[in-house]
């Protein structure tokens, strides 16, 4: 964020796109790794001599792992202080992990989150859980006006912007056109696993598509229910919710037509 083009926040400059995931290191090269890693966090900032040191590591070898952790944005190197610095000549360099580096490290945010709303149905029961859910939603689609006339540019437009702020809110939405209609596809949650759980969450999404949208949607597939894409279908003409409409509508089974299960 804020960085000039070509400079990846290391010092180090970039060629091009670059990856945040790390080159593949399989067996005794990604336990090396990750003892590197693991060192960086308890230790860092840290030389490579003294990576080494503890790990019993060539020169050569530990600067090839800091090499390949820099150019995956996982860590970053500087320069030792004048009083870090041992005899005389340059300040030798020192490593730690970035903000990137850290988060690719195990967490409990799932369980934290899945343990939080059990307490609250406990205490306010589903009423709670859905009236939360409600509220999550409407942060990110916070200033989305409901669409203004039920005609196909305008339901489409509304959809695109729908679709812009869930992926600000890191859910990679993205539309397509699919016959008489346009799809929202959100290619990632970032509240899956606790979605398993807690089907309001996807709940109260179907319904915020539908108050904006004042149409009926259809859900076709979620991540949660472990498709590739969370998929919702929305027709570009008003269509009117019945008693004998149902709110959702699942794939038929064996039905070969794209409902997001596969990339385009």
């Amino acid at each position: 964020m804020g960085l000039r083009a070509g400079e990846d926040g290391t010092g180090r400059k970039t060629t091009g796109a670059r990856s945040s995931a790390l080159p593949a290191a399989t067996g005794h090269e990604g336990q090396t790794r990750a003892a590197i890693v693991q060192l960086l966090l308890e230790e860092g900032p840290i030389t490579a001599t003294a990576i080494g040191t503890a790990l019993g590591l060539a020169p050569a070898g530990v600067r090839r792992h800091l090499d390949a952790l820099i150019d995956a944005g996982q860590a970053r190197a500087g320069r030792s202080a004048p009083w870090q610095q041992k005899g005389r000549g340059r300040p030798a360099k020192q490593y730690q992990l970035t903000a990137a580096g850290r988060g690719n490290l195990g967490h409990a945010y799932d369980d934290l989150a899945g343990a939080a709303i059990r307490q609250l149905g406990e205490i306010g029961g589903d009423a709670a859980i859905a009236a939360f859910a409600r509220k999550r939603v409407r942060v990110i689609v916070d200033g989305i006006e409901p669409v203004a006339e039920h005609t196909a540019p305008q339901i489409e437009a509304k959809v695109s912007e729908i679709a812009e702020a869930f992926a600000e809110a890191g859910f990679a939405a993205t539309t397509r056109q699919v016959g008489a209609g346009v799809q929202i596809c959100q290619h990632h949650c970032p509240v899956a696993h606790v979605a398993e759980e807690f089907p309001q969450l996807c709940d109260a999404e179907l319904d915020a598509f539908r108050d904006l949208l004042g149409t009926h949607v259809q859900r076709l597939a979620t991540i949660a229910n472990g498709d590739c894409a969370c998929t919702t279908h929305v027709p570009l003409v008003a269509v009117q919710k019945t008693a004998s409409t149902p709110s959702v509508a699942q794939p038929a089974a064996g039905r070969t037509n794209d409902s997001g299960r596969s990339a385009e």
